[in-house]
């Protein structure tokens, strides 16, 4: 976007204090933020600019950011400054030269009006535009299988269905425990492509000997112990969504192959030369910031051109603290097994003060531990269940809870021929969740991802 020097002459002397604010007229809602620009100052480029469409400006040398410096002491992708709650932030995406305010050399700061940044040897500067940009927030607090009443979530909400309709690449973003796997499923629900299959691959949990088969399949005999022929997740998504779960953690000999298959439409089984097109969307997910791992080497930068096509970012619990009261009352229900229930306003005030590094996982593990230690109903006990050794009555209803707990997940996983994640799907469990169960429990079935 280009900007003429008057409408940059428009900036306001002064930062606003309070540069987010949601704005309502009945139903109407709308999220309100400054518009702000970064312009070179000095250095190779000199005299460029970008002016902000949406929440971030990304700073860098290679094609692709928001503001583009032709500068060899510049990071492929070296900064990005971004609005949030707390103001206008600047964060340096691991580059190798470092990002500075001043003379202070920053991880992250908040910036005022006119700060000067120095990326390598180039100075670029910060300015708050006297106008501003405005976006919808969505009037329901659910979206497909998400929960959410905060602004972060309700803004996220009304892209969505946007999203959805297409078959473009997504790159969800978002630190662990979020709920990056709900997100991606929700938007294959009200996708054109709901009927088809909705395929997982954890690349986290995936060896590096396995990538290649999981992802792409093998025929019989192309390697030692493969006795049968082996659908790929790509082949069996065919119609649907495939879900690449953690593909920051792609082994480096994997990704070559991935960027291939994505770039051809085309997948060939290992041990085939015969390819076979695909008719599938891509939805990857991270709690990296793919961008830093490129500096870092550690993933192709073609391969993260690939796959960021459109990014959305899942906001960490902290930046939806008032979602809170809201997901612990339905993990509550859920997991008491009483629709009418609601978590005691004590315990529901004390969660909701909590920081939740752990985010939406965290929270969801703290209410199972109050429901499990008394602090809601419990399901109904069969005659006899008792233990018959002497202890606390809370003891002997944590033994029995826990003994349901080990039947229910191994019904579920052995109805689900053992394939966590569908079986985690079909009661709206976290599958990271279902598989701490099952080693909980050390359940004895096969299980797969």
């Amino acid at each position: 976007m280009s900007l003429s020097e008057d409408r940059l002459a428009t900036t306001v002397e002064e930062p606003w204090e309070e540069p987010t604010a949601v704005v309502g007229q009945g139903e109407e809602l709308e999220y309100v933020f400054q518009r702000f620009a970064c312009r070179v100052i000095a250095g190779a480029s000199a005299g460029q600019w970008r002016v902000a469409d949406g929440p971030e400006i990304t700073i860098g040398s290679a094609p692709g950011n928001d503001l583009e410096i032709g500068d060899p002491t510049i990071s492929r992708h070296h900064c990005a400054v971004r609005v949030s709650e707390g103001g206008f932030e600047v964060r340096d995406l691991g580059s190798k030269n470092g990002t500075f305010v001043g003379d202070v050399r920053v991880g992250s700061a908040f910036l005022s009006h006119g700060a000067v940044l120095r990326v390598g040897q180039s100075r670029v500067r910060f300015e708050i535009l006297d106008e501003l940009i405005r976006e919808p927030i969505a009037p329901s607090q659910r979206f497909a299988g998400m929960i959410g009443a905060s602004p972060a979530m309700r803004r996220l909400f009304s892209l969505l269905p946007r999203i959805a309709g297409g078959d473009t690449t997504i790159l969800i973003e978002g630190p662990t425990g979020t709920g990056k796997g709900l997100l991606a499923e929700s938007i294959h629900q009200i996708s054109p492509r709901a009927s088809g299959p909705f395929v997982v691959v954890d690349c986290g949990a995936l060896a590096p000997s396995l990538v290649e088969s999981e992802l792409f399949g093998h025929e019989r005999g192309s390697f030692t112990g493969a006795v049968e022929r082996r659908t790929g997740a790509f082949q069996a998504a065919h119609g649907g969504t495939i879900f690449i779960d953690e593909i920051g953690e792609l082994d480096a000999e994997a990704q070559p192959k991935l960027l291939r298959v994505l770039e051809k439409r085309v997948v060939c089984p290992v041990g085939s030369t015969q390819g076979i097109p695909l008719d599938v969307r891509v939805i990857a997910a991270t709690n990296r910031d793919l961008r830093t791992e490129v500096n870092a080497g550690r993933f192709r930068a073609d391969l993260f051109y690939r796959l960021n096509v459109l990014r959305v970012r899942m906001p960490a619990l902290s930046e939806r603290a008032e979602d809170i009261p809201l997901l612990a009352t339905h993990f509550f229900r859920e997991l008491s097994g009483n629709g009418d229930a609601s978590p005691p306003p004590a315990l529901l005030a004390r969660w909701s003060s909590q920081p939740w590094g752990g985010n939406v996982r965290e929270l969801r593990s703290a209410v199972e531990r109050a429901v499990l230690m008394g602090e809601g109903p419990i399901p109904e006990l069969a005659e006899g269940s008792l233990t018959g050794q002497e202890g606390s009555y809370r003891r002997e209803k944590s033994l029995a809870l826990a003994a349901w707990e080990s039947r229910f997940v191994a019904e579920l996983i052995q109805r689900h021929d053992g394939n966590i994640s569908r079986a985690a799907r079909a009661v709206k469990m976290d599958r990271n969740h279902l598989r701490a169960l099952l080693q909980r429990y050390r359940t004895a079935y096969r299980t797969s991802s």
